[in-house]
C-alpha cells in the first residue's frame, strides 16, 4: 500500500493538496477550513485556513466541529456492534423496538422498515434535510409523540433508496433501547474510548474553552455566528463533535478492514466494517465519465470510481458547519475536511484533493502479487499440454471435472494444435504466470495467466481456478498475442 511520503514529488503533491483548501477561504466560501490526509500509518498531512472563531484563529490541532452526518457511520456502527452481539437482529422491523412509530402515508398502512433498510437508506421515508438538523435536542417523550402522531413514507420500504435522517434517529432510539445506555453514552463507551478518539463527544458545551469552533452562515459579505444545539434524540443523525485529527483516525479504522490479511484490532470485527462498506441500496443517478455506480451501505455511501474502483466516503452539514471523509480501500489513502459554514460542501475540496492522490499513487508501477506455490504445478501442467501432445493424464492432474464436460478433451487438445502452428517456435524457458486476483487475500488467487513467449509473439492462457481443495482450473482459454499487438 503506498504511503504518501512514498508518492512521486511527495512535497509538491502535498503543495497541491493544501492548495485546494487555501482557495476554500480566498473564495469565501467558509471562515475557516482544517483537512487531515491519511494512509495506512494514519494521520500525514494536515493544513488549516482561515479562522475557526471570533479570535481570528485557525482551526488547529485541537479544534472541535460538528461533523453532522458523517456521525451516521457511528450510528451504523453501533447497531451492527449490537447485533455482532446477538442482542437485535437487522431484519427485524423497526416497531419490534420502538412501537411508537405509526405510520399514516400512502394510505394503506405501509409495513414498518427492517432495522437493515433503515441503515440502507431504504426505509420508506422522504428525504428530510434540513427539517431533521433543527430537531437534535427534542427529548425522547417529544420524538414518541411525533413518531404517535403519524409519519408519512414516500415509498413502500425496501423498494428505493432515499436519504432519511429520520430512520437513523429510529436506530438512535433502538440503541437505546436494546442496551439500556443513552446513544451517546454507549457509542463512546464502546467505540471511542476503545479506539482512544478522546476528543470526540456529542456535547459542544462539554468542549475545553477555546477548542470549540464558532459556526457561521453567510448573510451578504458578513458571517454570522450561530448558537449550538446539545444533544437528544437525533444525536444519531449527526450529533458528533470531534477533531479533523480524530475523524481521520476513524475513517482509518473503517478503512483498514480492507488490509489483505484482515485487521480486526477495535470494537467491530472487519467483516463488519467491511459490510458497512459494501452497497446495500443502489443509487440512481445518470452515469458519467468519472462514476459508473453509485450506493449506500450502513452509515456510508459507495462509489465506483471509473479510474480508481470504489471509494467510500460520507459527507455532514448541519447548522454553521460542513464535513466531509473520504477514502480508497484499495490504497487506503484518505482524506478528511472540515469547514465551519452552514453546509458549505466540504466535499467539494475533499474529493477534488483525493483525486490528486490517487492520480499519483496509481502512477506508481505496482509490485507483482506473490503467486502461490501451488498454482506452480497447474501452470507447468499447461505447459506440457500447449508444447507437448495432449495428454489425458496431465490434464485429469490439473483440471477439474467440469473441465471434460464442458468441453472435451479431444476439441481442446486440436484448439493448441492450431495455437502451435499459428504460433511457431515456443520458449518454454521464458514463461511466466501473473496472478491477477490483486485484490485477494494473500495465497487465494483464483484466477491466474500463464504467459509463454514464441516466434509469433506470445501465448496467453487465461486461467480460473475452482474453490476446493486441492486446488485446480475450473476454465481456461487461450489466445495468441502477435509481435505487433494485434490479437491472432
Amino acid at each position: 500500500m503506498p504511503r504518501l511520503n512514498e508518492l512521486p514529488e511527495r512535497e509538491t503533491l502535498a503543495a497541491a493538496v493544501t492548495e485546494v483548501f487555501a482557495q476554500r477561504v480566498a473564495n469565501q466560501a467558509c471562515p475557516g477550513t482544517r483537512f487531515v490526509v491519511f494512509d495506512t500509518s494514519g494521520p500525514v498531512l494536515e493544513g488549516s485556513f482561515g479562522t475557526a472563531g471570533a479570535a481570528g484563529i485557525p482551526p488547529g490541532p485541537h479544534s472541535r466541529f460538528r461533523v453532522a452526518s458523517c456521525t451516521k457511520s457511528f450510528t451504523a456502527a453501533a447497531v451492527l456492534l449490537l447485533r455482532d452481539r446477538g442482542l437485535l437482529s437487522l431484519d427485524s422491523p423497526v416497531t419490534d423496538y420502538v412501537p411508537d412509530l405509526v405510520p399514516t402515508q400512502p394510505v394503506g398502512q405501509p409495513e414498518a422498515p427492517t432495522l437493515r433498510m433503515l441503515l440502507s437508506m431504504a426505509g420508506g421515508f422522504p428525504t428530510d434535510d434540513p427539517w431533521a438538523d433543527r430537531q437534535e435536542s427534542i427529548s425522547n417523550e417529544t420524538f414518541r409523540s411525533i413518531l404517535r402522531s403519524g409519519v408519512r413514507f414516500s415509498t413502500a420500504p425496501g423498494t428505493r433508496y432515499e436519504y432519511s435522517n429520520l430512520g437513523y434517529a429510529l436506530l438512535g432510539q433502538v440503541i437505546e433501547v436494546v442496551c439500556g445506555q443513552s446513544y451517546p453514552d454507549f457509542v463512546t463507551e464502546n467505540l471511542l474510548k476503545p479506539l482512544g478518539l478522546d476528543e470526540t463527544g456529542f456535547d459542544p458545551a462539554a468542549v475545553p474553552d477555546g477548542s470549540m469552533a464558532t459556526g457561521y452562515r453567510k448573510v451578504g459579505d458578513e458571517w454570522i455566528a450561530l448558537p449550538f444545539s446539545g444533544p437528544g434524540a437525533f444525536s444519531a443523525i449527526g450529533g458528533v463533535v470531534t477533531t479533523p485529527w480524530d475523524l481521520a483516525r476513524w475513517a482509518g479504522w473503517l478503512c483498514s478492514a480492507f488490509h489483505p490479511t484482515g485487521n480486526d484490532d477495535g470494537p467491530l470485527s472487519s467483516a463488519s466494517r467491511r459490510e458497512m462498506q459494501r452497497i446495500q441500496c443502489p443509487i440512481a443517478f445518470d452515469a458519467t465519465d468519472e462514476l459508473r455506480l453509485k450506493g449506500y451501505g450502513y452509515g456510508l455511501g459507495i462509489e465506483d470510481h471509473t479510474r480508481f474502483g470504489p471509494i467510500v466516503s460520507h459527507s455532514g452539514g448541519y447548522p454553521g458547519f460542513s464535513s466531509h471523509m473520504r477514502w480508497h480501500p484499495a490504497t487506503r489513502l484518505g482524506i478528511v475536511a472540515v469547514e465551519n459554514a452552514t453546509y458549505s460542501g466540504a466535499w467539494s475540496p475533499a474529493a477534488e484533493a483525493l483525486v490528486l492522490l490517487l492520480g499519483a499513487a496509481t502512477s506508481i508501477a505496482a509490485p507483482k502479487p506473490t503467486v502461490p506455490a501451488a498454482i506452480k504445478p497447474l501452470a507447468d501442467g499447461l505447459q506440457r499440454l500447449l508444447s507437448q501432445s495432449w495428454d489425458d493424464t496431465t490434464a485429469d492432474a490439473i483440471f477439474l471435472e467440469n473441465v471434460a464436460l464442458d468441453r472435451p478433451y479431444p476439441e481442446r487438445a486440436q484448439e493448441l494444435a492450431a495455437l502451435r502452428e499459428k504460433s511457431g517456435a515456443l520458449d518454454s524457458e521464458g514463461a511466466s504466470i501473473v496472478a491477477t486476483d490483486i485484490g485477494a487475500v494473500e495465497g487465494g488467487y483464483g484466477s491466474f495467466e500463464l504467459h509463454v513467449p514464441c516466434s509469433a509473439g506470445e501465448l496467453v492462457a487465461a486461467v480460473r481456478c475452482g474453490p476446493v481443495e486441492p486446488i485446480r482450473i475450473q476454465t481456461v482459454t487461450w489466445r495468441l498475442a502477435q509481435r505487433d499487438g494485434q490479437p491472432g
